[in-house]
């Protein structure tokens, strides 16, 4: 456990260039106070040409110093870290909107906890991530969503997004029940990432109607408190949650 911040384990093998075939590499911090759990996800992204890791660290202070001494692509960080071992993660994630927005974080997270989940896209969802751990030992699903989340977008682990509303789309009254049918077809629109004009083009639509869908969506799902974008990431997880099948 712990262990003064080093520039990677025994097990990664730093690559001469930073650039592979014309494309720059992404670079990643590793923040984990259990030094197994960092080599093991260490290991993992050694065997990717374009990923780098340029530092790997143990708890909140040595996290905050790799961060402005490397300007890393992203931070893969575990939820709980010293001093506190009770959200240093989500803390450090939303913490860096204000000093570096450019930077993607995944919050890793042994458990499925949805109010740490809702506390991470508190100030907004672009460029973050929050997986379980079982995730990481999967190369392809990691490596999609670092992808995913460096380049602007927000992943959550589907174990999650059931979680976030497993008290309201298992009921008979769901939320997304009161819907109509063109305002589902908006709303999966609005799960897959599209624009209001995207929505508009797809379901032959003038945006100003896709507009008062959205706002009628919004008011059905409890939605009015929150700010647009706040809203539109809630309102995907509720889609999600109610149209994934049964295991």
């Amino acid at each position: 456990m712990g262990g003064g911040a080093r520039p990677c384990s025994r097990w990664w093998a730093p690559h001469p260039a930073t650039v592979y075939s014309g494309r720059v590499a992404i670079r990643a911090v590793i923040a984990d106070d259990n030094l197994i759990a960092r080599e093991g996800i260490e290991r993992i992204l050694a065997t990717d040409p374009q990923l780098e890791v340029v530092a790997s660290v143990g708890d909140l202070e040595e996290l905050t110093a790799a961060v402005e001494r490397e300007r890393p692509d992203i931070v893969l960080t575990d939820i709980r870290m010293p001093p506190s071992l009770s959200d240093e993660g989500i803390r450090f994630a939303n913490r860096l909107r204000e000093t570096h927005p450019e930077i993607g974080v995944i919050v890793l997270s042994q458990y499925d906890e949805p109010r740490m989940a809702l506390s991470l896209i508190e100030l907004g969802s672009d460029r973050r991530g929050y997986l379980l751990k079982d995730r990481v030992h999967d190369h392809a699903q990691l490596r999609a969503a670092i992808e995913a989340v460096v380049q602007g977008g927000a992943v959550i682990d589907p174990k999650l997004v059931d979680a976030l509303v497993s008290g309201k789309a298992r009921l008979a009254d769901s939320p997304i029940a009161e819907l109509t049918p063109r305002e589902r077809d908006v709303l999966a629109g609005i799960a897959q990432g599209k624009s209001n004009a995207a929505i508009a083009e797809s379901l032959v639509l003038s945006k100003r109607a896709v507009e008062k869908h959205i706002n009628a969506i919004f008011f059905k799902l409890d939605l009015g408190a929150e700010d647009d974008v706040h809203k539109r990431v809630k309102a995907a997880l509720l889609f999600l949650s109610a149209t994934a099948p049964a295991d």
